[in-house]
């Protein structure tokens, strides 16, 4: 491939296979599947995605939901305790009017701000539930409360949403988490509807879950990297080498005895490593045991590969995280069958806010 390096590089049969796959997967359990965009943060994605079945997509911000409005998508989730104040309350507004977004709550300051900001509109709102991450939500017996103070502003409570994030806590937990998230949601349902909310959403959200046991309440999954995978997906056991989809390719810069530097360092390959997973991505032509061992801004150090390359050798390095390596790019290099058919921009890059 000619390519400048470093370079974010997409296999597309492996892309459709895997988008394919998990629309098969949540479809044949009767339920929605509402992927998190926050992962590829790209328009042609997102288009497969819907192409396949999804009902819609799911986001991490504001300035994200813009871009995919912008480009005709229109039926989001906000999955986040959004706090809209100041130019986040016009983005808010301008969404509102032209999409059917729904927004996620946690607390009364956040449900406040959202009432604030947009007075005289039908809002939507999605109570997140802990479910053991113990990051954002609140507890399924405190969601009620948080409900009928919604209500009580004029929010239209609609649903409940949660995040298993603690199966990424080990590769042994996501068995846990999937069960926790299932437990959770349905808590909560249940003591919403008793409490006489019509609750039409109940959404689970995490890739190595997905696909597990879920209770009858359930209405959607959220799974979001799913459609690249990652070096830690492969070690969680959430997929296999040949779904691996994304790598970072980048080219031998300098070799020395048992080890050779690439020009990918954490401005390439980010820096995230869980505690239970070794260096920051892998050389899988190199064997199971090239990885990247050291990351400097620009350089990544290399070891334990089968054999070593030469200088100007062009790899290609699986990331620990692929969400957070592909918003450090401007596009993607797409290719099939180890050729370049197209470039596609990473159109919410950096839609923070």
């Amino acid at each position: 491939m000619d390519i400048e390096t470093p370079a974010l590089v997409v296999d597309l049969d492996r892309l459709q296979a895997n988008v394919d796959h998990m629309a098969g997967l949540v479809s044949a359990r009767g339920l929605g599947l509402r992927p998190h965009a926050k992962t590829h943060k790209c328009l042609e994605i997102a288009e497969m995605q819907l192409r396949a079945g999804a009902s819609g997509l799911t986001v991490a911000t504001l300035s994200e939901a813009q871009v995919f409005v912008s480009a005709g998508f229109t039926d989001l989730l906000v999955a986040y305790p959004v706090y809209p104040v100041g130019a986040k309350a016009e983005r808010l507004r301008r969404l509102l009017d032209s999409a059917h977004l729904r927004v996620g709550v946690d607390n009364e300051a956040g449900a406040a701000a959202i009432a604030a900001a947009a007075p005289g509109r039908d809002v939507q709102v999605v109570l997140e539930v802990d479910s053991g991450q113990h990051r954002t939500g609140v507890l399924p017996p405190e969601v009620v409360q948080l409900a009928r103070m919604c209500d009580s502003l004029g929010l239209s409570v609609v649903g409940v949403f949660t995040h298993g994030g603690h199966s990424y806590k080990d590769p042994a937990a996501t068995h846990g988490a999937a069960q926790d998230e299932g437990a959770a949601l349905a808590e909560a349902c249940d003591s919403l509807r008793a409490a006489g909310f019509d609750i039409a959403v109940v959404s689970a959200g995490s890739t190595p879950t997905t696909g597990a046991e879920r209770p009858a309440q359930l209405t959607e999954e959220r799974p979001g990297s799913y459609v690249f995978y990652d070096r830690q997906q492969l070690a969680l056991g959430a997929c296999t080498s040949d779904q691996l989809t994304l790598s970072v390719a980048a080219t031998v810069v300098s070799v020395h005895g048992d080890r050779f530097v690439v020009d990918a360092g954490s401005k390439a390959l980010a820096a995230d490593r869980p505690d239970w997973l070794q260096g920051h991505g892998w050389v899988p032509a190199l064997g199971a045991d090239a990885t990247v061992v050291t990351l400097s801004e620009h350089h990544g150090i290399v070891t334990g590969a089968a054999a070593q390359p030469a200088v100007g050798d062009v790899v290609h390095v699986v990331p620990n995280h692929v969400c957070t390596v592909v918003n450090l790019f401007d596009e993607y290099v797409v290719v099939r069958a180890g050729e370049v058919v197209d470039r596609w921009p990473v159109a919410a890059r950096g839609r923070n806010v």
